[in-house]
């Protein structure tokens, strides 16, 4: 599956029959609101390309005002199959507002939409990524002699040094990666405004997802850190 993978671009409204775009909200012939279908995603609900850096305020009056085009005062004596889509959609439109708004989120979601998400959280922790092969080693190392010696009584204050220091490389890497997610959304942005070929933007795709992996590894690193710490 790929960033083309077709999606239908119509709707059906269950009221009169007739045909919308798929990022209408209320139908053109009768202008009752539409039932939420299947079809679609949380970039076309908001009416926005999918891009991965969005301006903040204009996704934020977007979502007010669908969240007032939405508001159940405004269907109180509505059918209700209505009450239902108003409901349905005012749900939709606070899950894709809630992603959307988060860069690393949106990164996900584009990747779940093309079909490179993932398969589940694990996925990122049954293999030590190979660019971190090295910061890895040398931090497993270290947790080891940190276990001996608090195991054999040193001070508190001493091991806890030793584990700072040893997430340094990884809080470094971690900085990295947040660098290249941006240059690689950045270009898959200017791919988008391009037109740009199938091929280019499966690249930038197939990169986004090694940096989200990597990303997803290096943070569970420095939560077993912050566990080590705390013990």
């Amino acid at each position: 599956m790929t960033s083309e993978t077709f999606t239908p671009t119509l709707q059906v409204c269950r009221s009169c029959g007739g045909g919308s775009p798929i990022d209408v909200h209320f139908c053109p012939q009768c202008t009752k609101i539409l039932t939420l279908g299947r079809h679609g995603d949380y970039f076309s609900f908001l009416g926005l390309p999918r891009k991965l850096n969005i301006d903040a305020a204009d996704l934020d009056e977007r979502f007010r005002g669908l969240s007032r085009q939405f508001h159940p005062d405004y269907f109180y004596n509505a059918t209700p199959a209505e009450r239902r889509a108003s409901l349905e959609r005012a749900s939709y439109l606070n899950d894709a507002y809630r992603t959307l708004r988060q860069p690393i989120a949106r990164v996900e979601y584009l990747l779940q939409l093309v079909g490179l998400a993932p398969k589940n959280p694990e996925e990122a922790g049954k293999q030590v990524p190979p660019a971190l092969l090295e910061e890895v080693f040398a931090l497993n190392e270290e947790l080891d002699e940190v276990r001996e010696r608090r195991a054999s009584g040193a001070p508190a204050e001493e091991w806890k040094r030793r584990l700072e220091r040893a997430r340094g490389p990884i809080d470094a890497k971690r900085d990295a990666h947040e660098e290249q997610l941006r240059d690689l959304s950045a270009r898959w942005d200017a791919l988008v405004d391009a037109g740009a070929a199938e091929s280019e933007r499966r690249a930038v795709l197939d990169a986004l997802r090694e940096r989200i992996l990597e990303r997803n590894y290096i943070n569970n690193l420095l939560a077993g850190i912050e566990r080590e710490l705390t013990q």
